[in-house]
């Protein structure tokens, strides 16, 4: 993640970032689009194959644990259109296991 704008996140931030998806590089600069800190993370591109929202929510839950859900929403323009269906169930899988990491990182610190 590169940042476009200064630091710290606020609405109209914009940040880029660059991913590997099915085999392909993806560069793309989001912009926040909604905050509430601690709770929830609004962000969008309108760029490359996919323009999509992604957004992150937080809730408390039970002793000191966070509950961090992350929904991405978007519509495959083009030829890219066509793979939708793939596409949606190889990003819920890369999902999962970036989440997968985020969790082990963040467990081994406390």
């Amino acid at each position: 993640m590169q940042w476009q704008t200064p630091p710290p996140v606020a609405v109209g931030s914009r940040m880029s970032f660059v991913a590997r998806f099915l085999g392909r590089r993806l560069a793309y600069t989001y912009e926040v689009v909604e905050l509430t800190p601690g709770e929830r993370l609004v962000m969008r591109t309108a760029q490359g194959p996919f323009p999509m929202e992604t957004t992150y929510t937080w809730r408390p839950e039970g002793d000191g644990a966070t509950r961090m859900t992350l929904r991405n929403r978007g519509e495959p323009s083009g030829f890219a259109s066509l793979g939708a269906p793939m596409m949606a169930a190889a990003m819920r899988r890369a999902n999962a296991k970036d989440l997968a990491a985020l969790k082990r990182l963040l467990e081994a610190q406390r």
